[in-house]
């Protein structure tokens, strides 16, 4: 978790140098695991507070924390 706290930091700095935006309300902190979670996601970018989610859509395949396809299926049937 520190890791990518320390990359999403050289992400403001990276933004800065090629005077980018980045809107960090539109960031999700997202994991995957079929484990019991301990503990939230606290992960913060230019002093914003990443929100965690259960659950994302990413190239138009929904993706669930839990590994479990089931959203992805019932909008393919749909």
């Amino acid at each position: 978790m520190e890791k990518l706290q320390k990359t999403l930091g050289r992400l403001v700095w990276w933004k800065f140098e090629n005077i980018m935006k980045i809107n960090p309300r539109k960031f999700k902190a997202f994991r995957f695991t079929n484990a019991r979670v301990k503990g939230s996601l606290n992960y913060s970018l230019m002093d914003t507070l990443i929100p965690e989610a259960s659950s994302c859509k990413y190239l138009g395949i929904t993706l669930r924390s839990d590994l479990s396809l089931v959203d992805q299926v019932n909008y393919a049937v749909k």
